[in-house]
């Protein structure tokens, strides 16, 4: 309806068009900025501004820290009482003292900013919208672009790196050998939080990996360009996650938000920490 109301107060705006063309430039958001864009284009229009500073409580998402886990009982049943807590009431804690090393994180965080910085022409060849799995990257912009009523200020390249790892020429040079690395570590800390979440169930804790929650691993790699008239337009919308459980690693100028107690909440970035999200299908 919202859609279908925009076009007809703006009779000469053929959405289908303006999709297509921006597609088929295989450019992304990216390319927009760098054509030196000033005003943002109708697609990535929202129905209504959004108001990112609306009056808040102070809500402060569980933080769970894993250090010593493995040697010490108490302090792990502790651990396994706060994520049961912090799942049950939010659907999301921060975590510390995961295991995973700081450079480690930096470098893929590098890695994502280096792929989508690349020359236009060299990241052009993995822009795909096939979902067959032929290939083992898809870099797009929107994998709903065609769907969604409005389109998202983002670009984003996608990795299936378990169970069946990737050859390393298969991935793309600028991030190559971190999302190897970066996805063995996550592979471990994934066996790790199933296990807290299987005794936070009352379950023996290889449960959930016994039935093949960590049996897969895909790796998203957001960008999120400057954008002229922020206020018009989002990175990512309200959604839930089609997976068992999201490890998310934030860079240092965050905007993420989860809703909580009828209302959006912050989640400041915390240098070092991964959020962690139960999915739709946990």
């Amino acid at each position: 309806m919202v859609t279908s109301a925009l076009a007809l107060a703006q009779p000469d705006y053929d959405r289908k068009a303006e999709l297509r063309a921006f597609d088929e430039a295989k450019t992304g958001v990216k390319g927009l900025v760098d054509a030196g864009i000033t005003e943002v284009p109708r697609i990535f229009h929202l129905p209504s501004p959004e108001n990112l500073n609306s009056e808040q409580h102070e809500l402060t998402l569980p933080t769970i820290d894993l250090q010593g886990i493995n040697n010490n009982p108490i302090q792990r049943k502790e651990v396994v009482e706060k994520v049961k807590d912090a799942l049950e009431s939010w659907g999301f804690f921060q975590l510390v003292n995961h295991g995973i090393p700081i450079n480690i994180l930096e470098d893929m965080k590098k890695g994502v900013m280096d792929f989508h910085e690349q020359d236009t022409e060299v990241k052009k060849q993995w822009y795909t919208r096939d979902m067959s799995g032929k290939t083992r990257v898809i870099y797009n912009s929107n994998f709903d672009l065609y769907a969604a009523p409005v389109t998202n200020w983002r670009d984003t390249f996608y990795c299936t790196m378990a169970p069946n790892p990737p050859e390393p020429h298969e991935l793309p040079p600028p991030c190559r050998q971190i999302l190897l690395e970066y996805s063995r570590h996550v592979m471990k800390l994934g066996v790790c939080l199933f296990g807290l979440i299987s005794e936070a169930l009352g379950l023996d804790p290889n449960h959930l990996v016994e039935i093949g929650c960590a049996d897969g691993l895909g790796v998203l790699g957001h960008y999120y360009p400057s954008c002229p008239q922020p206020e018009l337009t989002i990175g990512t919308p309200e959604h839930a996650d089609s997976d068992f459980i999201t490890i998310l690693l934030q860079d240092h100028i965050g905007g993420l938000k989860i809703f909580y107690q009828y209302q959006w909440t912050d989640v400041p970035p915390i240098p070092g920490a991964l959020v962690v999200n139960a999915g739709d299908l946990l």
